[in-house]
């Protein structure tokens, strides 16, 4: 995977204007992750600014501290690191990207797209099996129809929806959180427990239907103001929350299933919320058996606006005092059939996933099973650990 993690594969295309920033793991006697700038080929070391990610995205500032470059001493050069944060390649002597969060909550939005939204009440109808998958899509699309696209979520024309729903016995949990007044938040997984650009991506040896979720990440402060983006798989077993979405934790939660990075952009007078809401996801999976899957999504199909989703994350009911990185959701649910038919799409291991962005860059992640990759040992207490060894707190 070495060979796809270079500047020229990972970068936004715009990367020359763009304020990146991320976490690199450092080796040496106190060896550790620390917060860092990449810019011009370089990596900086912005722990002085920030000993941790969600100190330094705390600063008010934020994009003026950062884009005195000079400022901040050189780690090392781009192209080795990058090219080290290979899992399966990684000399632990150099440098590595990690995920570029550390003490930030990672949440979720879920069920933000029509076409996921439908694909949601198909496993739920479904059961969690695969083989029921295409037969109940068409039974439930006949009832449902699939132009809820235009439908603003808790408005009167999303009720008048659900009492006729309700009355044909079609109504779902998802479709109540997908056109209903309140989105649905969901913690994604613990903080300091998402992987990098690079690194393994979990799926629970129990699953056998699943796939990734691309989406857009929103880095978020403990003011609740947005300050940059980046890129994000939100790894989805499928046929464990179609058994019972009181499984969710165990269908979202597991070793390595959270792929957050390359980098968060942060938000200055080149790159917005309004470049976010315009944003245009590709997805690539190539299997090692020769298989390709490739797609695409759009921002602007979401139902609702990536700040309200910030909104109904954060407030006077629900604060986070270190920030949150917050998923926005996927449109995309793969339904081609991969092997045979009507068995639909699921992962295989050793599947390449590439979750690419033309102002983000590219996230790309290796699959494996959750309990073949190595254990999440680095923590917070770890990590405060870590940092007072090395006089940063």
């Amino acid at each position: 995977m070495q060979n796809r993690l270079t500047a020229a594969n990972s970068l936004p295309d715009d990367a020359d204007q763009a304020l990146l920033v991320g976490r690199v793991w450092l080796p040496g006697d106190h060896p550790g992750p620390t917060p860092c700038l990449v810019r011009d080929g370089l990596v900086r070391d912005l722990s002085h600014a920030g000993a941790t990610m969600a100190m330094l995205l705390e600063h008010a500032h934020l994009a003026s501290l950062v884009g005195d470059v000079e400022h901040f001493p050189i780690l090392a050069e781009l192209e080795p690191v990058l090219a080290n944060s290979a899992e399966d390649a990684r000399d632990p002597a150099v440098p590595h990207f990690l995920a570029p969060c550390d003490l930030q909550a990672v949440k979720a939005s879920g069920v933000t797209f029509v076409s996921s939204m439908l694909e949601r009440v198909i496993e739920e109808q479904a059961g969690g099996d695969p083989s029921r998958a295409e037969e109940t899509r068409q039974k439930v699309t006949a009832i449902i129809g699939d132009d809820l696209a235009e439908v603003r979520p808790g408005s009167p024309q999303a009720d008048r929806i659900k009492e006729v729903l309700i009355d044909q016995g079609a109504w779902s949990q998802y479709l109540e959180v997908g056109i209903g007044p309140d989105a649905e938040i969901f913690t994604k997984c613990q903080p300091m427990s998402a992987v990098g650009t690079g690194a393994e991506i979990g799926i629970h040896p129990i699953s056998h239907w699943n796939n990734p979720e691309p989406e857009i990440v929103l880095a978020v402060n403990s003011q609740g103001v947005t300050v940059g983006a980046t890129l994000g798989n939100d790894v989805n077993l499928r046929d464990v929350e179609g058994r019972s979405a009181l499984l969710l934790g165990k269908a979202k939660d597991n070793n390595a299933s959270c792929s957050i990075g390359p980098f968060i952009r942060l938000f200055d007078d080149r790159f917005t919320i309004d470049d976010v809401r315009r944003t245009e996801i590709d997805l690539t999976i190539e299997g090692p058996d020769g298989y390709r899957l490739d797609g695409s999504s759009s921002m602007a199909m979401i139902s609702r606006d990536p700040l309200d989703l910030v909104g109904q994350a954060i407030g006077p009911n629900h604060q986070y005092p270190d920030g949150f990185m917050l998923f926005l959701g996927t449109m995309f649910a793969p339904t081609e059939d991969r092997d045979a038919p009507g068995g639909g799409f699921t992962h295989k291991l050793g599947d390449i996933v590439t979750i690419a962005s033309a102002r983000l860059g590219r996230l790309v992640n290796r699959v494996n099973h959750s309990d073949r990759i190595a254990p999440w040992t680095f923590g917070a207490s770890a990590l405060m650990r870590n940092l007072t060894e090395r006089r940063l707190i």
